[in-house]
Order: C-alpha cells, then sequence, then structure tokens
C-alpha cells in the first residue's frame, strides 16, 4: 500500500453544456502524477496524486473553471498499480467516490475525505481559497496569470497600458496574494497527508 491522492471529479450540468472533459484533461496532463487523469464513466475524470503541489495545482484549475464537482480522495491505494486509474482498488478511491457524490451540495462544490483528522485542515483552506478565486474578474485574472508568469507589476503594466498603481490595485481586489498563500496550505498540507500514511 502506498498513501495517494485520488482526484475524482464530475463536471456540473453536463446534460445542458458541453462536454469539458478534454479539454480538462489537457489542463491537467502536465501535472506530475502517480496515474494519469482519464475519463471514468461519462462526464467524470480521476487521476491518482502523491506531490502536494500538483494537488494545489490541480484544484486550483478545476476551482478556476468553476464547473466541476471536485472529491479528493486521501488514504492508500493498492500496489501495484494498475495501467489505468480507473482500474485502481483501496481506501482513496472509496473516499474519493463519497467526497465527490458529498462535493455536489457542499460550498464550493468540493469535498476532502480520508482517515486522518487534517483533511478536514485540507478541505477548509480549499473553501476558503475558492472563495477568494470566485471574486476574481477578468481583470483580476488577467493580472493574476501574468505574476504567475514571473512578471513585476511594472513589466505587468507595461503589457497591460496601465499604471503600477493600477496593477497593484487590480492585484489587490484579485486576492493574488492570499490565493498564493492558499496554494502554499494546499500543498503543504497534502505534502502532511501523504507522509502521515504507511508506505509497503
Amino acid at each position: 500500500m502506498t498513501t495517494a491522492v485520488v482526484l475524482t471529479v464530475d463536471q456540473r450540468g453536463s446534460r445542458t453544456g458541453p462536454d469539458r472533459i478534454p479539454e480538462a484533461l489537457a489542463a491537467l496532463a502536465p501535472l506530475r502524477v502517480r496515474l494519469p487523469f482519464e475519463r471514468t464513466v461519462g462526464d467524470e475524470l480521476q487521476g491518482v496524486l502523491d506531490d502536494g503541489t500538483s494537488v494545489a495545482d490541480a484544484v486550483g484549475m478545476l476551482l478556476r473553471a468553476e464547473a466541476w464537482n471536485i472529491g479528493l480522495g486521501v488514504g492508500a491505494v493498492e500496489e501495484p498499480l494498475p495501467d489505468h486509474t480507473r482500474a485502481g482498488r483501496g481506501p482513496a478511491y472509496v473516499h474519493a467516490r463519497a467526497a465527490v457524490t458529498a462535493a455536489k451540495s457542499s460550498p464550493w462544490h468540493t469535498r476532502v475525505v480520508g482517515d486522518e483528522p487534517t483533511t478536514r485542515a485540507l478541505e477548509t483552506t480549499i473553501w476558503l481559497w475558492a472563495a477568494v478565486l470566485a471574486r476574481r474578474t477578468s481583470r483580476g485574472w488577467e493580472v493574476a496569470d501574468l505574476a504567475a508568469e514571473g512578471l513585476s507589476y511594472a513589466e505587468i503594466g507595461e503589457r497591460l497600458g496601465i499604471s503600477q498603481s493600477a496593477v497593484s490595485q487590480r492585484a489587490q481586489a484579485a486576492g493574488i496574494v492570499e490565493a498564493r498563500r492558499a496554494h502554499e496550505l494546499v500543498t503543504g498540507i497534502t505534502t502532511h497527508l501523504l507522509g502521515t500514511g504507511e508506505k509497503a
């Protein structure tokens, strides 16, 4: 057994909207994973991760889209791992199924389920992060994306044709600092959870 996060994601409103699974799979593909994200059934995708930063990156992408019920199951997965994510077994898979089901009626359509008490802290942090991202406008995302590329506020101002002061105001309204801290916390808590499980 090894400890991992099984991320099971279900598209909201899939019966009335376009299939968003392909674009989500393309966005998640560069992440470091134990088993790659793949469509499981219908409008659902699933991946297995054992890296805290990758979990945070995946959650951030999914929250931004505002189109998913997000379930994180933290726990053991049976080894050897299969060739396909959907063929895996273990408590983390059971937790992920419970989480994505509960996410449909949970704050920010996200739940975290696991045996460790710290999973509650992870869930709370993700909810707070989601609240920050939900208030971000298209202009705020524009600044956030450029800042994520490593540009300074001065460089962002030049790129957008606005003053550095205006960039700073947009960044503050967008909660860029708060979101960055939330990403760090999700990474840290997940890394802790991955390290508390037994590995054999």
